[in-house]
């Protein structure tokens, strides 16, 4: 059975970065999309960057040039690293990677438990 565990979340003033990282384990062939999601309260869960097996790399308008994805698939691993933080940024972020299982070969999405990032004015 695959997993996703994330960390990294906190308390941060605004200005300040975070490094989100998320881990996958069990038995995977290969890991195809990277996302980082976040929903905050009462509003729809939104994708806020995105990286494919070969390295490119997409984020929307409200934070790009901040955020910035990566991936370490030796580790199975994606990271998020957060800078100029903003009060608006608070919300639970979400990993989710498309994974190839061992077993049959064909993609699944699996989804990180969220991790809580809070930025204070």
């Amino acid at each position: 059975q695959v997993q996703l565990v994330e960390s990294g979340g906190g308390l941060v003033q605004a200005g300040g970065s975070l490094r989100l990282s998320c881990a996958a384990s069990g038995s995977m062939f290969s890991i195809n999309f990277m996302g980082w999601y976040r929903q905050a309260p009462g509003k729809q869960r939104e994708l806020v960057a995105a990286i494919t097996s070969g390295g490119s790399t997409n984020y929307p308008d409200s934070v790009k040039g901040r955020f910035t994805i990566s991936r370490d698939d030796a580790k199975n691993t994606g990271y998020l690293q957060m800078n100029s933080l903003k009060p608006e940024d608070t919300a639970i972020y979400y990993c989710n990677f498309q994974i190839k299982r061992t077993v049959d070969l064909r993609p699944y999405d699996y989804w990180g438990q969220g991790t809580q990032v809070t930025v204070s004015s």
